[in-house]
């Protein structure tokens, strides 16, 4: 773990910089407040500091309220070290967001024992987090093909609507369903019908562009949303999805499952109503199904006011 020393003595930054290296710490040096700020809140910041009250220019009060005014759901750990024993400074720096506070001259067991208390709330903060993004990452995404869910893809639509509105720029949505799906099934069993969902998602994505959005928008139905695209420009980015899935099949523990796709896709803008949107996609989806499948059907664009 790497730990920050903020301390402008030379003769004491030098000292601690090798007690912790021999704890197996790697020390980042900084002789002020400023650079001891930047050196916290840059890429790959040291996780905890030890910061002396005292120093040129910003002092390490100033320094450790600064820190605590970022957004950041992993906050740097702060022992104050620092000759300044009365309580009234102790009090002060707790209160500014210091989680510690040692006092010189320090005792070395001490001072490490503290550390590696930091060191334990770090990681326990570290798991917290990675436990909060687990959970999030299955709040918002399909269990089985990875990509997102109902809910987020509507999310995505809501958002990409509003950025429309703030932009003028249009964009489309295609909602897709793969053909006879349910033969899959009972041809192969829903084993390899999983297969082909998660081999369908890939195929798609492989045809989409980088900031294209996908989700899986119920059973074997999925939502495309693309941005900066109507008419004849959304046609084509739905007739390379199409493309994709038609031209092989899909890879399953069963062999290669042909598969084919019909796309229903819509324009909108900022004004665009989202509900009916999504029902103008399902339109257009059901005529690609009854004029014989594997195509793409293209409405014209929707606004709040039609």
């Amino acid at each position: 773990m790497r730990i920050l020393i903020a301390e402008d003595d030379f003769t004491s930054r030098t000292m601690l910089a090798a007690i912790v290296k021999k704890w197996g710490y790697e020390p980042v040096l900084a002789v002020e407040g400023e650079s001891a700020l930047e050196a916290l809140v840059g890429d790959d910041a040291p996780k905890l500091a030890l910061l002396d009250w005292t120093m040129p220019g910003m002092d390490g009060l100033e320094v450790c309220r600064r820190l605590r005014q970022l957004p950041t759901s992993a906050p740097p750990y702060i022992i104050f070290l620092t000759s300044r024993g009365d309580k009234d400074c102790i009090v002060e720096a707790l209160e500014s967001g210091a989680n510690d506070y040692v006092i010189k001259p320090y005792d070395n067991a001490e001072l490490r024992a503290r550390i590696r208390v930091g060191q334990r709330m770090i990681e326990m903060q570290t798991a917290m987090n990675e436990a909060k993004e687990a959970v999030l990452h299955e709040a918002m995404h399909d269990p089985l093909t990875g990509i997102f869910n109902r809910r987020a893809i509507l999310d995505v639509l809501r958002k990409e609507i509003a950025r429309s509105d703030r932009s003028g720029i249009p964009f489309s949505i295609g909602l897709c369903d793969i053909d006879r799906f349910k033969r899959v099934n009972d041809r192969y069993g829903h084993q390899t019908g999983d297969d082909v969902l998660c081999g369908f998602v890939r195929a798609v994505e492989s045809a989409l562009r980088a900031y294209d959005r996908i989700g899986r928008y119920g059973g074997e139905e999925f939502l495309v949303v693309a941005p900066d695209s109507s008419g004849e420009g959304a046609e084509r980015v739905f007739e390379r999805v199409r493309e994709s899935v038609a031209l092989k099949g899909i890879e399953t523990r069963s062999g290669i499952v042909p598969v084919t796709v019909s796309i229903g896709v819509v324009s909108g803008r900022g004004d665009s109503d989202m509900d009916a949107l999504l029902a103008a996609a399902d339109d257009a989806l059901y005529r690609a199904k009854n004029t014989g499948r594997n195509r793409v059907v293209c409405l014209n664009e929707i606004s709040r006011g039609t």
